[in-house]
């Protein structure tokens, strides 16, 4: 079968004339149309599917909650019929068994598709940004975790842990990227020195960027200013929820680097689910404007895949389709050191991103 397209992402860009040939389970071949060629059907655009390196639960299931292979298949699923092929399955702030049961879930799964490792984020966090985590369970980085990382990083998963680069111990920040793991700052009360005294000590990325930080001031630039002026790898919720969008326009347009932005779903269970579940003993639902919140109206992560957060970027602030695809394909799997997905021979169909109609509605193929 042919599958022609009115744009194919390839490389970083979206290029005119160019079909899939699949035997119906794979891609066997991305080639330039020849003339005359329609193919046996025809999309508007075709890309491969979105990485996701923040994704806390989807089809109802929480990481947290269901730290076991078949929670993580769950979850896979869920955001897989989303646009999303491959993603780091997020453990929050918990009692370490949590963080433990997590990380052997992700070893029992390796190799499996679409799971690319694990996102730790918290406990190591500052207890004046922790957000909805939960305080009782807030610690430094220590001994038990780092035999975590360990033995993550031994049966060779790819690891990022989000952390508070001030409350932690620096001679540990650099013991865990030294084993592999990547460091991102976030959940941090970091001044701006404190954040580039972090990236020495191993950071090299800043975890969903204005949320869950000071906020930026003219006198005190902070952990944001860090991050933007920084040559280190930043991830973005653009659900246009917990990011204004001139706010979102202002941190790229002064980011040294284009390549260095990226965009995360935050996704909780909602997302291919119900309409609310359970966190901490606490009812979250997402509210009449599509927030996600908890009891007290506080945001609870996001109600958003990430297909939905390139399409809001692009219709929000202009920016090219290409780059809010790059944010969602090439760019999150340069930030963990992976290699790229790419439209070639091999690839499952269902890990083949097809859009169509004026609005880039996903479609099956």
């Amino acid at each position: 079968m042919l599958i022609s397209s009115d744009l194919t992402y390839i490389e970083g860009a979206l290029l005119p004339g160019f079909a899939l040939e699949t035997d119906g389970e794979t891609v066997t071949a991305l080639r330039p149309l020849r003339p005359g060629e329609t193919g046996n059907r025809h999309v508007r655009l075709l890309a491969p599917g979105l990485t996701d390196l923040q994704v806390n639960g989807g089809g109802g299931v929480l990481v947290n909650s269901s730290p076991t292979p078949e929670g993580l298949r769950a979850i896979r699923a869920a955001h897989l019929g989303l646009g999303t092929a491959a993603l780091l399955p997020t453990v929050i702030t918990d009692a370490p068994e949590v963080l433990e049961a997590a990380a052997d879930a992700v070893i029992a799964t390796k190799g499996e598709p679409g799971l690319l490792g694990l996102h730790i984020e918290g406990p190591h966090i500052a207890p004046a940004r922790k957000g909805t985590h939960d305080a009782a369970h807030i610690r430094p980085l220590d001994q038990r975790s780092m035999a975590v990382l360990k033995h993550l990083r031994a049966a060779e998963i790819p690891v990022l842990l989000t952390l508070a680069p001030e409350v932690n111990d620096p001679a540990l920040m650099r013991e865990a990227a030294a084993l592999g793991v990547v460091l991102s700052a976030g959940h941090s009360m970091a001044t701006a020195e404190e954040a580039r005294t972090g990236i020495k000590n191993g950071v090299t990325m800043f975890t969903h960027l204005f949320n869950a930080m000071p906020q930026m001031q003219s006198r005190a630039p902070g952990m944001i200013a860090a991050a933007i002026l920084s040559d280190c790898f930043v991830g973005l919720i653009a659900d246009g929820i917990h990011v204004d969008w001139d706010a979102l326009r202002v941190a790229l347009a002064a980011r040294p680097r284009a390549d260095r932005s990226f965009l995360v779903s935050d996704a909780m269970p909602t997302v291919g689910g119900p309409d609310h579940f359970n966190l901490y003993g606490q009812d979250i639902h997402v509210d009449a404007k599509g927030r996600l919140v908890n009891a007290e109206g506080n945001l609870a992560g996001a109600h958003v895949s990430l297909l939905d957060c390139v399409l809001r970027l692009h219709r929000n602030t202009g920016l090219p389709l290409a780059y809010a695809l790059a944010m969602a394909t090439d760019i999150p799997r340069r930030a963990m050191r992976l290699p790229p997905l790419r439209l070639a021979e091999g690839l499952p169909l269902s890990d083949v991103l097809a859009l169509n109609g004026t609005d880039f509605a996903k479609v099956a193929l």
